[in-house]
């Protein structure tokens, strides 16, 4: 299957272990639980227009959304044709996108090691967000999981913001090292190089420059998120 992705989506549901009903408190919860967690890419819900138009169809296909968060991308995937599964570790987020979806299978998991039942092989298409770089502590490990995630010539699209953009101020000023080894600190290079010690093969990287009005006041040269896409072979 020759790859660049465009989408499509049906899916179904089953619990994992520990059954969250929808209620109020767990919406309230799931409020609570996203607002706390800043995303400098806000405003991009479901799948980024970037993510789109690598997407090629996904009709009677499957798809995994690791750190499926609110499920906004889950959903989209799902809405363009795709049989979804998807894993976040907030039992709060993941019982309000239940509520949302119930035709989605909804797994509580680490996205740092997704759980065995998605290691199979068996996926068309992992995809996974913004902020999937802040919840990896190991990329090796990661990637491996992503790639026994794969059925063969399946796809990863990792969409997240721009490492370089956490170094840059609205001024343009520099204020970490891009080479810094913080709890955040990732490099491009870093990323990649790990994905391809996984066996996955770089198809494309693409950068975007950041969007006007951007949560961080940047500067539109200053790059803004980035598009992997690798391939199992």
């Amino acid at each position: 299957m020759a790859r660049h992705w465009s989408s499509t989506a049906a899916t179904r549901f089953l619990h994992d272990g520990a059954l969250m009903e929808p209620t109020e408190h767990n919406r309230r919860a799931w409020d609570e639980l996203h607002r706390g967690r800043p995303n400098p890419l806000a405003g991009e819900t479901g799948l980024p227009p970037q993510v789109h138009r690598a997407l090629k169809a996904l009709k009677g296909r499957r798809a995994l959304s690791l750190q499926s968060g609110s499920g906004e991308a889950a959903g989209a995937l799902a809405e363009l044709g795709a049989t979804v599964t998807a894993v976040d570790d907030s039992e709060a987020a993941l019982a309000a996108a239940r509520e949302r979806w119930p035709s989605i299978l909804w797994i509580h998991g680490d996205v740092q090691s997704p759980p065995r039942e998605v290691q199979r092989g068996r996926f068309d298409l992992v995809y996974t967000g913004p902020g999937v770089l802040d919840r990896i502590r190991d990329l090796d490990a990661w990637a491996r999981g992503v790639e026994l995630a794969l059925g063969t010539g399946g796809d990863l699209l990792l969409f997240d913001e721009h490492p370089v953009a956490r170094c840059v101020d609205g001024l343009m000023h520099w204020r970490e090292s891009y080479f810094g080894e913080g709890p955040h600190g990732r490099r491009l290079g870093q990323v990649v190089s790990a994905i391809a010690r996984a066996g996955l093969v770089i198809r494309a990287l693409e950068e975007y420059p950041q969007a006007h009005g951007n949560q961080r006041h940047h500067d539109p040269r200053v790059p803004g998120s980035f598009l992997l896409h690798a391939q199992r072979p």
